[in-house]
């Protein structure tokens, strides 16, 4: 659907008319973490769990870090979603917090305070690399507006929407074998 904006409010109705054209079950919902999507993802599926993507979440702590920390910093957040188990990447988690909680207070707090860094470890560890991220679906999304921009002008929105189509179905093809 085409929005004027990213919001949690857009995010909803697309959600709901979703939900209105048939979709009944929703196990996990991946986003960038976006201010008030969880809300919204639950407001309409309520059983849905929902991750944040940690690939942001990582981008985010970089940017309120010092240059000189950050590559200790992106090495030790990575021990938490690089963990074997949700048990053990509570410890990295804590870990990471106790070390650097006292140089960068609300990055720990943060950290600490948001519920849905974890919860790819309640999914098989097959897709764990698929779910902790949006990056799968970034990079194709990237790759479709290079697509677009490519091409002079659609004549309309159903020549636009059938490229769209197509690329949709090539995308699927090649991952069909994939475990996502």
């Amino acid at each position: 659907t085409i929005a004027p904006t990213e919001s949690a409010y857009n995010w909803q109705e697309l959600l709901e008319e979703l939900k209105d054209r048939g979709v009944e079950d929703v196990l996990l919902f991946v986003s960038d973490g976006l201010k008030g999507m969880a809300d919204a993802v639950f407001n309409v599926f309520p059983k849905a769990k929902y991750q944040v993507c940690l690939v942001h979440v990582a981008r985010n702590i970089m940017h309120k870090v010092r240059v000189e920390d950050r590559k200790e910093v992106c090495e030790d957040f990575k021990t938490i979603h690089q963990a074997k188990n949700a048990e053990a990447a509570k410890k990295a988690l804590e870990t990471f917090c106790e070390k650097w909680g006292k140089s960068y207070k609300k990055v720990a707090q943060g950290l600490l305070e948001n519920p849905y860094l974890l919860t790819f470890y309640g999914f098989p560890k097959a897709i764990w690399r698929s779910i902790y991220s949006t990056n799968l679906i970034e990079s194709f999304n990237k790759q479709i507006k290079k697509y677009t921009k490519r091409k002079e002008q659609f004549p309309n929105e159903e020549s636009l929407e059938r490229f769209l189509v197509t690329q949709f179905e090539d995308y699927n093809q090649r991952f069909a074998t994939r475990c996502h």
